[in-house]
């Protein structure tokens, strides 16, 4: 037992607690949020804070000590025969998902139970699914063992969702708040076709499991949830979640900042559960995490494990002026060149999910262009700290010239498809679970699904039943007091002056947002301070977050809220071959220690690019957008990021 507690020490190796909050409050004013994001005082990690014997279930026979500390669960075997090296007895909260009380439905069973939902990597590396059920039967009565039970429910979701617990206080449900309500949003399309069975395999059970409230609807079309999220009445909802690609997401955050009260709007938390094939904000919620990198299923379940643990973090958000004077708001990166050219031609590969980018950059080597063009920057004041050696970035100072110095709401379409019922399985497009602001029928957690057969009942046993940790708060809104989501007609008032979405359109447009007092217009020249360069360059990669994709670490030094836009570009001169160990280096976050000469780096405040080749392609966050000069400027915490609690990078190890 020693031994596991500290081994758990050591796996808490965390970095300076960052600012979030936790799910079951949602702060609405600017003070709620500072008090809401300072964190409740810290645990010593073995510190225990129950300790106590249940049975186990199905099997009755065996007896086991737990011990619940800040960070992991204890299980040690009492009876027939303690173990020496108990398999399985470190339970760490990282990889819980939720727990939930039960009771036998047999009138003469006395006992309660509590059930511990995980997600424990195999041998093999992968997460898979385990139930551990715990019969607490130590009073003569079902009343006191219910008690018992909820007692280690309540502290083990208290700590989940990080909620502070009563120094010497008794611990009850009441110490919960209302579960949160989240509405996800799914393309079905996404990662292949399959991200509608992912979810429907993995999320739902996951979110349900981690007592989760939420609205599911699956999108239709291109700029379908940019008009969903304009309708909606955001008071009733703590997160917009997507489960798709970064696109989903794009199309989320510029709607919200489309919206007449974008100020508040933009502030709504927002995450993202990877199911497309460009799923870079999930890979830097991932390492944000402290996980291992994980692609495909493994990312999506590292990602929702976060989720339902709760926290979020402020998010930099970049407004992208365009040739034309439009704006939008990317959460991801700006590209030219090699990049943008892969990510559009790629396209046509779009079935073979994340590996039409390996595809396409074989291509790409195999017909590399270079692009000529003048890029100006207004460097950061300090630099951001870097993992690379002692040399530093590289820069090309000698290179670069200082510029010269210078001399209505919009209407929008509401919800498109009323949200309907939970049963697990899920076979309707658009669904609601327990407790969100549509009337459901009485159901069985997680719909009572077969896969709950193992972990509620066995040969011979009485089957289990939920049993209710929390009602329903007192002044909880009933769902007819709340908006519905209706269906209807797409409209734009001709004021709004964008025309409907029509499929294949390019990226939608934001035009509320705050105004860009950095950025001169477009075709003016730069204020002193900038730094100005022009040539011939392979790619010109303008990020915020760390990752480029799930697997490439382009900054690997940047934070969601660090107010930079991390700049990288290679001039032309570079091989195939040194092109490819650059990208090769990416996936490890190496590449700036290759001392590559063509590769440059600069942190920004806010950057210009004008293209002086005719032809090319610019993206935002991976959307092809109107090719031609454009400028940007970050805006520091603009949005919020649902992004679980921070973890040390390699805690997995």
């Amino acid at each position: 037992m020693n031994g596991n507690l500290e081994a758990e020490e050591r796996q808490d190796q965390r970095p300076e607690q960052e600012l979030t909050w936790s799910w079951g409050y949602r702060p609405r004013s600017a003070l709620d949020r500072v008090k809401a994001m300072a964190p409740p005082p810290p645990l010593a990690p073995s510190t225990p804070l129950l300790h106590g014997e249940f049975g186990s279930y199905p099997d009755r026979g065996p007896r086991f000590a737990l011990t619940l500390t800040p960070q992991a669960l204890h299980i040690q075997r009492l009876r027939p025969k303690p173990e020496a090296r108990p398999r399985g007895g470190l339970v760490l909260l990282t990889e819980v998902s939720g727990c939930c009380t039960l009771r036998s439905r047999s009138p003469l069973d006395s006992a309660a139970y509590f059930c511990v939902y995980t997600y424990p990597r195999g041998r093999r590396g992968a997460r898979r699914r385990a139930a551990r059920t715990f019969r607490a039967d130590g009073a003569a009565t079902y009343e006191e063992n219910r008690a018992e039970a909820q007692r280690w429910a309540t502290a083990l979701t208290c700590l989940l969702r990080g909620l502070p617990l009563p120094g010497d206080g008794e611990i009850t449900p009441d110490l919960l708040p209302r579960p949160p309500r989240l509405l996800l949003l799914v393309n079905p399309f996404g990662g292949r076709g399959l991200a509608w069975q992912w979810c429907k395999n993995h999320v739902l059970p996951m979110i349900s499991e981690a007592g989760l409230s939420f609205n599911l609807i699956q999108t239709e079309r291109q700029n379908h949830a940019r008009e969903l999220v304009q309708g909606l009445n955001l008071s009733e909802w703590d997160g917009i979640v997507t489960v798709s690609g970064d696109g989903l997401l794009y199309e989320v955050l510029n709607g919200l900042l489309q919206r007449p009260d974008w100020e508040e709007a933009v502030k709504t938390p927002v995450g993202i559960l990877p199911c497309g094939s460009g799923n870079a904000l999930a890979g830097a919620v991932n390492r944000h995490g402290g996980f291992e990198p994980a692609l495909g299923i493994d990312l999506l379940l590292n990602c929702s494990l976060l989720l339902c643990r709760g926290g979020s973090h402020p998010l930099d958000l970049l407004s992208v002026t365009l040739a034309s004077g439009s704006r939008c708001f990317s959460f991801l990166s700006v590209a030219w060149g090699f990049v943008s050219d892969v990510d559009i031609q790629s396209e046509r590969f779009r079935a073979l999910g994340s590996a039409r980018f390996t595809l396409g950059t074989v291509l790409g080597l195999a017909t590399l262009h270079t692009y000529r063009g003048r890029f100006s920057y207004l460097p950061a004041t300090v630099e951001p700290a870097s993992p690379a050696p002692a040399h530093g970035l590289p820069r090309a100072k000698s290179e670069l010239t200082l510029a010269p110095a210078p001399a209505p709401p919009v209407a929008h379409s509401p919800l498109h498809r009323s949200v309907s019922d939970l049963p697990l399985p899920l076979p309707q497009p658009a669904l609601t679970s327990p407790g969100s602001p549509e009337p459901l029928p009485i159901l069985s957690l997680n719909g009572g699904g077969p896969e709950l057969a193992g972990d509620w009942g066995g040969a011979g046993d009485a089957p289990l039943s939920p049993d209710p940790l929390l009602p329903s708060p007192p002044g909880t809104p009933k769902a007819a007091q709340l908006s519905p989501i209706s269906e209807g007609a797409s409209e734009m008032t001709a004021s709004s002056g964008l025309p409907p979405p029509t499929p294949g359109a390019p990226v939608s447009i934001s035009a509320g947002g705050p105004p860009d007092h950095l950025l001169p217009p477009l075709g003016t020249p730069l204020p002193p301070g900038w730094v100005t360069m022009e040539g011939d360059f392979v790619l010109i990669l303008a990020i915020l977050p760390s990752h480029l994709g799930a697997d490439l670490v382009a900054a690997p030094h940047a934070r969601f809220d660090d107010g930079l836009v991390h700049l990288c570009w290679v001039r032309s001169g570079i091989s195939r071959a040194a092109l490819l160990r650059m990208f090769l280096a990416m996936e490890r976050g190496t590449h700036f220690s290759l001392g590559c000469p063509y590769l440059g780096y600069a942190a920004a405040h806010a950057f210009r690019l004008e293209p002086l080749t005719p032809r090319g392609v610019l993206t935002v966050d991976g959307e092809q957008v109107e090719y031609g000069p454009l400028q940007a400027q970050v805006h520091p915490g603009l949005g919020t990021l649902l992004t679980g609690p921070p973890g040390c990078p390699g805690r997995e190890a």
